[in-house]
């Protein structure tokens, strides 16, 4: 489980991210319909990026890598005003 980790001033929150959530969310990205969408909002919008497309095989060796290292910190983050974000497996 992808844990998000959030300190506001003197309020934290935990936000649990189970793994198949995560599935499901590569599962949108991956979409080509849901690509063709969001590259004509960005166009649209005037930008001149583009949202590249993503193969679900690239994202599988990831997901699978998230589940192997539960427990490791990915970002770790404090600002001057007190907020501080955790990222973690």
């Amino acid at each position: 489980m992808l844990k998000v980790k959030v300190k506001v001033k003197d309020k934290r929150f935990s936000i649990p991210v189970p793994y198949a959530v995560l599935n499901l969310v590569s599962l949108i990205i991956t979409s080509k319909r849901i690509n063709r969408l969001i590259n004509k909002a960005i166009e649209k919008d005037g930008s001149k990026f583009i949202f590249p497309e993503i193969e679900r095989k690239d994202l599988k060796p990831l997901l699978q890598g998230f589940s192997k290292h539960s427990g490791v910190i990915l970002v770790e983050t404090k600002l001057k005003d007190g907020t501080e974000v955790e990222v973690k497996l």
